[in-house]
């Protein structure tokens, strides 16, 4: 059996790592590897390594890489796993395939090549050098997976969201927005990877977080159709907004009066999606705050005197835009 030795730098710091070829049937899943955790079902016992490999086989990509592996006559980037217990820490999916292939071709494909870090690994050099591959780097963990993996970093781990930033190379809004929308999906009893889109779409939209505040029924209506398949991500994005927009017709939406695609339409009409409407109203919110007139009175009399100028002149483009207004709706 070849061996060479080398390492893997993980936070500056030079982790140990000897490769070797190792028999596949001595490798074991990782059943906390982000990808294998969102396919297991966690209510039952811990699966059986038979378990993990049936159902990393359903994945396309990994009949891809199989195929790959075959073309090239074994691995490209070798499995990296843990000394001792032959866990793969990285490189679960290219071990379903291998041993895919293996099925078939026991002799050709009995041994794998892998690099091999130490039993003593500190779980926080493992996570950490997950994190440079798949959420920083351009490795193929899809965003479900991502956010899988951070949510358990902060939560599980205790790592705060500014350390986590730092230690991705992400921003800290980028961390908690992934794991407000994991924390999300838990919270509503989904745990399927196909709608993380859903869930991320309705979360980052700051116009639908108001209604999402404000209308009661609103959240639960939108989990409902979620679950349900009757929405797709880019209703979301794209509609829902709009709605959201028009108050009586998201209250509507809302109690299951009318469904998205008409709130979407009886929206627009009411100018839901009017970039001018919006700027008018939330300027028309602001001065009428009760607290406006007496922080402008509060100025010296030079500034009172501009603001009484600027006012003016709002005045003078205001009955402008009105008559013009006017006109158009005669025609």
């Amino acid at each position: 059996m070849s061996q060479d030795e080398d390492y893997i730098l993980i936070r500056q710091k030079k982790i140990p790592a000897v490769s070797r070829d190792i028999p596949n049937e001595e490798l074991k899943f990782w059943p906390d590897n982000p990808r294998v955790y969102s396919l297991l079902d966690r209510s039952t016992a811990e699966p059986d390594q038979d378990a993990i490999f049936r159902s990393m086989l359903k994945l396309e990509h990994v009949r891809a890489l199989r195929h790959d592996i075959l073309d090239n006559g074994g691995l490209i980037d070798p499995i990296i796993v843990r000394d001792g217990d032959f866990v793969v820490i990285e490189g679960n999916s290219r071990l379903a395939a291998y041993r895919s292939l293996a099925s078939d071709d026991p002799a050709k494909w009995n041994t794998v090549r892998c690099r091999v870090l130490p039993a003593d690994i500190r779980d926080a050099d493992v996570y950490a050098m997950l994190g440079q591959y798949h959420v920083k780097g351009k490795k193929d963990w899809a965003p479900y997976e991502k956010a899988g993996f951070v949510y358990r970093r902060h939560t599980d781990q205790k790592v705060d969201i500014p350390d986590l930033a730092r230690e991705l190379g992400v921003s800290p809004q980028q961390i908690r927005h992934l794991v407000d929308v994991f924390q999300f999906m838990k919270d509503n009893g989904d745990d399927n990877r196909e709608r993380w889109s859903h869930y991320d779409e309705f979360l980052k939209s700051r116009k639908i977080k108001k209604a999402r505040e404000e209308i009661a029924d609103f959240e639960g209506k939108v989990v409902g159709l979620i679950k349900s398949g009757a929405v797709r991500a880019v209703d979301i994005r794209d509609q829902l907004p709009t709605i959201c927009q028009a108050p009586k017709i998201v209250k509507k939406f809302a109690k299951g009066d009318v469904d998205i695609d008409e709130a979407f339409t009886d929206a627009k009409h009411a100018g839901g999606d009017s970039v001018e409407l919006s700027k008018v109203k939330r300027f028309r919110s602001w001065i009428s705050e009760p607290d406006v007139l007496d922080e402008m009175a509060d100025h010296n009399p030079g500034v009172r005197q501009k603001i009484d100028f600027e006012l003016k002149k709002i005045e003078a483009r205001i009955s402008t835009i009105r008559e013009q207004l006017g006109k158009s709706k005669s025609h």
